[in-house]
């Protein structure tokens, strides 16, 4: 119950939530990096998820590279890049590109295999209608995409909130910052406070886009039935 006690008392002291170290500014910093990283990573996995699911071609090269993409860890490509000439180097930059390459893999696989497995009588009943190759990409194969793509997207997202809080090994600010500090000062309570913040976050992202997964999903209705 110690150290339980002292974990309270640290949320409970106001100057933790204060000025540039406080919770409210360490999460906005959290999130912003987050976010941008997951949007970067949308902007170039979902067309060519699209596009490759829609051919039916070079589906097993981008499965086989996003399988890569899993294997290699963040923390190594991020020390890389700390490593590597501007615009890398002790920046943003370095840690929102490692955290893109981690959030691509489950996005790009999604909506490659959500297109891709899409009933071919129903694409060859909207080619039958007149309807030519974007046609029938926007209006037959992404709708039966949406729940299996926003899969992707709903993965990378707690994925991405929770590996960024390595971006305080590389003074990125962030949850993460809370633990490193902790850890300099050696203050069990910091360290579990700043734990259950990024806990508390994932899972909140996690409800978030379980919620819009449903939502954006355009066969929900049918599917109820």
């Amino acid at each position: 119950m110690g150290w339980i006690g002292g974990v309270v008392a640290w949320f409970q002291d106001p100057a933790n939530w204060q000025g540039p170290n406080g919770i409210p500014q360490r999460l906005l910093e959290h999130v912003g990096v987050s976010a941008a990283a997951l949007g970067i990573a949308c902007l170039i996995g979902i067309p060519i998820g699209l596009w490759l699911g829609h051919v039916h071609r070079g589906g097993g090269l981008a499965v086989g590279v996003s399988n890569v993409g899993r294997a290699v860890p963040t923390f190594a490509v991020l020390v890389i890049l700390v490593l590597a000439p501007e615009p890398f180097g002790l920046s943003t930059v370095s840690i929102i590109t490692a955290l893109v390459l981690f959030a691509l893999p489950p996005i790009l696989t999604n909506t490659y295999l959500g297109v891709n497995e899409v009933d071919p009588a129903a694409v060859d009943a909207a080619r039958g209608m007149g309807m030519n190759g974007p046609q029938v990409l926007a209006k037959v194969e992404l709708p039966m995409a949406t729940s299996l793509l926003m899969g992707g997207v709903r993965l990378a997202a707690v994925q991405v909130i929770a590996t960024a809080t390595i971006a305080a090994l590389v003074a990125g600010g962030g949850l993460g910052a809370i633990i490193t500090n902790g850890f300099g000062t050696q203050d069990q309570a910091e360290v579990v406070a700043g734990a259950f913040c990024v806990c508390v976050l994932a899972l909140s992202i996690e409800g978030v886009m379980a919620l819009l997964q449903r939502r954006l999903d355009p066969l929900r209705v049918v599917r109820a039935r």
